[in-house]
C-alpha cells in the first residue's frame, strides 16, 4: 500500500510514519505535503493507497483541497481538534484521530483502511456509531441542568456545582452558592453526562467537582473525607473501594 501524508508540523509528520511503519512495514511512503496549495497541485499527479491527511494546515483547512481536486482515495484524519468530525465523515473517511495519537487507535484505523479501501465507497457510518464517535469527542459534558424552583425553571451551569448527590430516592446538586437543587435524574444517569475531567464518583452517593474539594482528609478503614464549602448535611467519603482510582484521577 502507497500512503501519503498531509501534516504542516514536521515532527508529527515524523512520528506518524514512524508509527505507520512499525504497524505495517510493508507500506510504502509517497510524499508529505504540508499546505492546501501543495497539495492540491501535486495529489492528481501522484498513485497512492492512503491519505493521512491533517486538518488545519499552514494555509488553511484540508477540506480547501477538495474545493480544488478531486480525491476518491480513503483518507485518515489525524488532528488535534475534534470539532471538524462531521464535516470530515461527510468526505471519504476512514477514521478521525485525535492527536496525540495512540499506537492501538492507528491501527484500528489501518485495519478498518484494510477491510474496507477495495470498495468502490467507503462503508457508510452508521448513526449509532457516529453518536458514539461525538460523544467520545465531546469532553466538555453536559453544560447545563435545568431545575424547577417553585413554579419556575431555573438553569444551573455544570462548571458551578460543587457537589451531586443522592437523598431519600432524590438527585440533589449543591452549588458553589451554597444552595441545593432537586434533577430529574439519577445519580447513575448524572455520572453519564458529566466531563469525567472535571467530576468524579467517589461512592454510590457522591460525585465531586475538584475545582471544589477544599481539603482531602484520611479516614477510617483506609478511605478519605472530602471537605466541600456550606455542606453540612453528611460526611463525603470516598469508597474503599474508590480510593485508587480517586488517587489517580486526582493525578492526571
Amino acid at each position: 500500500m502507497r500512503y501519503i501524508i498531509i501534516e504542516d508540523e514536521q515532527l508529527a509528520a515524523k512520528r506518524l510514519r514512524s508509527l505507520i511503519e512499525s504497524i505495517r512495514a510493508d507500506y510504502e511512503f509517497v510524499a508529505k505535503f504540508d499546505s492546501v496549495e501543495s497539495a492540491s497541485i501535486s495529489l492528481p499527479a501522484l498513485t497512492y493507497d492512503l491519505l493521512f491527511m491533517d486538518i488545519q494546515l499552514a494555509d488553511g483547512l484540508s477540506f480547501d483541497i477538495f474545493d480544488q481536486i478531486q480525491i476518491q482515495k480513503p483518507i485518515i484524519f489525524t488532528t488535534a481538534y475534534d470539532e471538524f468530525a462531521l464535516k470530515a465523515f461527510k468526505t471519504n473517511s476512514v477514521d478521525y484521530l485525535l492527536k496525540p495519537i495512540a499506537d492501538e487507535e492507528l491501527a484500528n484505523a489501518i485495519k478498518k483502511f484494510e477491510q474496507n479501501f477495495d470498495k468502490p465507497k467507503p462503508a457508510p457510518v452508521v448513526d449509532s456509531d457516529l453518536e458514539k464517535l461525538m460523544k467520545a469527542l465531546q469532553p466538555s459534558g453536559k453544560e447545563r441542568f435545568v431545575v424547577k424552583v417553585g413554579e419556575h425553571l431555573k438553569t444551573i451551569e455544570t462548571p458551578d456545582v460543587q457537589l451531586i448527590y443522592s437523598q431519600d430516592k432524590g438527585t440533589y446538586l449543591f452549588t458553589k452558592a451554597g444552595k441545593r437543587f432537586l434533577v430529574d435524574y439519577t445519580l447513575d444517569k448524572v455520572e453519564e453526562m458529566i466531563n469525567t475531567n472535571q467530576f468524579f464518583r467517589i461512592s454510590r452517593k457522591f460525585i465531586v467537582n475538584i475545582n471544589f474539594i477544599k481539603d482531602i482528609i484520611a479516614f477510617t478503614n483506609s478511605r478519605l473525607e472530602i471537605v466541600i464549602d456550606h455542606f453540612e448535611e453528611d460526611q463525603i467519603i470516598v469508597a474503599r473501594e474508590r480510593v485508587g482510582d480517586f488517587k489517580s484521577w486526582l493525578d492526571r
